[in-house]
């Protein structure tokens, strides 16, 4: 039986469905909010400001996070800024500009209310991370200032210099160390969700593995929050961190969960380029870079010159000839292609001609060394030390990487999955961002999903959830869940295999690069539909995994997580064959106009859910049609 894709969007006019929606779901009394617990994976923006508001509310919060301390979640990582439709520039911003460039740069992909919201919300935001003292950069005068981001034609994006995510964390961090304190959080560090607990057809718990010790655990509760960010360490070779995973949201979508839109991934056009065979992850520079920085390549393919040595009449300053309306400023899966194609040219500048210029000679001119060191410096210094080249004499070389994922699991309105007491917040849900993310969107939606809608929504859920029995430990499902999660680690210890989980991670990287990754063709998706079952055979017969279960063991870390990585990389394969258009960072080289990705409105308007139907089985496809009331589907363009 196909799961219900039931949205719950609520009724009426666009801009009053949240207010209206608020005032309709039930509350929980104060003194009964004691009575419930409830279970955050994840301390990034979306779980800290969960736990933290949650627990702030009386509710008994347990927070879990992998690293030694919620202070180093991903988030932390972040750099350029984060959007909020305040319009303090006076240049025409508005919660329905917001709302349309986000619908826009998602290539309308995503659903009309759930993207309304977070831009209703993006105001709220940023008073909330003011009061916890976040140190926004500030005009002379003392008001917040404002960036460009890629997408917009309005500067909307507040930020800390290139530490925006580092300082909106330690916010968070700080309401969550202050219920810890309470004693109405207890945290969890070094433990790591390996599966969910499903009693009745209901999320009741997770069952964790303590990093340290190995010990095995389970944990029960009223309702599951997964805040576990992105599934772009699939690729191996990504801007996230490199314990960034997918296990909790893939082990939750095999007991259940749909997983939504699995091949859009978005590719980053601002990365340090790689610089070896071996390297274990990728760089990022930050998108606020695009404001001062002009990207281009020599016009002549071959050119070895210096940059400076290269007069201006003989670059192609591409993105500003081929966008002139945004230019430097286009969207991320548009100024990565746009990069590719260049480079493909033979016209890529650096080792392997896989780089472009990223220029500051320009604003360094008009402004002074002064003024872009204020707005960039640790960027700056960060490419310097990396590349051992200094940005401030010699153009930065970028080329595109993966870096966030705006697939995951399917969430209704409420954020809550197909799994009745199963919430999904940030990254690791799919709700608003369609097939590509603007940038400075990811920090918003983290914020507004745990600061100001889940209160809500967990609430109403709770209620209307009164008399829900307690779940104790010695039941059939507990029991049977947690002994799987033992069989599934010993099977993994007991393999005694020749090949490192590392070797065969890279390689299965390898394969979604070059097959599902900035361009997808129909025979490349086939052949990797081939290959990476006979990989995951290889991983099952000959992975070593050395050390034991009861001990720190990352070897054992990594394989679990490369496990999952192995079945989800078939999955997003499988759904970007399916998908027969191009569409925001799912470019199907098939169906292109002029070198621009080619939508099918009529075919494909729909969130691609999938089933999982059991091992071995192909998975369900359950598809969720988008109504676009308020908005009309119109051809992407930012020329």
């Amino acid at each position: 039986m196909a799961i219900d894709l039931n949205a719950k969007v609520p009724s009426g006019p666009l801009a009053q469905k949240w207010d209206t929606h608020r005032f309709e779901m039930k509350l929980v009394n104060p003194a009964n909010k004691r009575k419930y617990k409830v279970l955050v994976v994840g301390s990034g923006l979306a779980g800290a400001s969960a736990a933290a508001s949650l627990a702030e509310l009386g509710y008994q919060v347990n927070c879990y996070c992998f690293q030694d301390s919620p202070r180093r979640a991903h988030s932390i990582a972040a750099q350029g800024g984060i959007n909020a439709a305040k319009n303090y520039q006076n240049d025409g911003d508005s919660i329905w500009r917001l709302f349309y460039d986000t619908i826009k740069g998602g290539d309308f992909r995503a659903r009309e209310a759930n993207v309304y919201r977070l831009a209703q919300i993006s105001v709220n935001i940023i008073d909330q991370c003011v009061a916890q003292g976040v140190p926004f950069a500030r005009e002379y005068g003392g008001t917040l200032s404002n960036r460009s981001f890629g997408g917009a034609q309005v500067s909307r994006t507040f930020y800390a210099r290139g530490q925006t995510g580092q300082q909106l964390l330690l916010g968070a961090y700080q309401a969550l160390e202050k219920e810890i304190a309470k004693g109405t959080v207890r945290m969890f560090p070094r433990t790591e969700m390996l599966d969910l607990v499903v009693v009745d057809g209901r999320a009741r718990g997770i069952v964790v593995r303590d990093l340290v010790t190995g010990a095995i655990d389970t944990h029960l509760a009223d309702a599951v929050l997964l805040a576990t960010g992105g599934y772009g360490n699939v690729f191996y070779l990504s801007t996230n961190a490199k314990g960034s995973n997918a296990t909790a949201i893939w082990r939750a979508h095999k007991r259940g969960a749909a997983f939504a839109n699995p091949c859009y991934t978005q590719i980053h056009p601002t990365c340090i380029p790689q610089s070896g065979e071996y390297q274990s992850k990728l760089t990022l520079m930050s998108e606020s870079l695009r404001n001062d920085g002009r990207v281009w390549v020599p016009k002549a393919k071959g050119d070895t010159r210096a940059p400076d040595q290269i007069p201006d009449a003989e670059r192609d300053y591409y993105l500003e000839r081929k966008y002139p309306s945004y230019g430097n400023l286009s969207p991320r899966d548009i100024a990565s292609r746009a990069a590719k194609e260049v480079c493909d040219e033979g016209r890529g500048v650096g080792p392997g001609g896989l780089g472009v210029y990223l220029d500051f000679r320009d604003a360094i001119q008009r402004v002074g060394k002064d003024k872009v060191e204020e707005r960039y410096g640790n960027l700056f210094e960060m490419y310097q030390r990396i590349t051992d080249e200094d940005p401030y004499r010699v153009p930065m070389r970028i080329y595109p990487a993966v870096h966030y994922t705006m697939g995951g699991l399917w969430v209704d309105y409420n954020l809550m999955s197909t799994i009745p007491g199963l919430f999904v917040l940030g990254e690791a849900n799919f709700s608003d961002h369609g097939a590509n993310r603007l940038g400075a969107s990811a920090l918003m939606q983290g914020l507004a999903d745990g600061y100001f809608v889940i209160p809500y929504t967990l609430g109403d859920y709770l209620a209307r959830s009164a008399g829900m029995a307690p779940v104790k430990a010695d039941v059939p499902e507990v029991k049977a869940t947690e002994a799987e999660v033992r069989a599934h680690n010993d099977r993994l210890l007991g393999i005694k295999g020749k090949r490192t989980v590392s070797s065969i991670h890279r390689e299965l990287g390898k394969v979604m690069w070059d097959k599902c990754g900035m361009a997808r063709e129909k025979s490349g998706l086939e052949s990797a539909l081939g290959s990476i079952p006979a990989l995951r055979e290889e991983f099952w017969r000959n992975v070593t995994v050395p050390g034991s279960g009861v001990e720190l063991n990352q070897s054992l870390e990594h394989a679990g997580r490369t496990a999952d990585f192995l079945e989800l990389g078939e999955l997003m394969c499988r759904d970007a064959l399916h998908r027969e258009e191009s569409c925001g960072g799912h470019f199907r080289v098939e169906h292109q106009e002029a070198g621009e990705a080619k939508r099918d409105d009529a075919r494909f308007c729909y969130v691609g859910a999938w089933e999982y139907t059991g091992a071995g089985k192909a998975p369900a496809l359950v598809k969720e049609p988008l109504a676009f009331e308020n908005v009309h589907l119109a051809t992407r363009s930012y020329k």
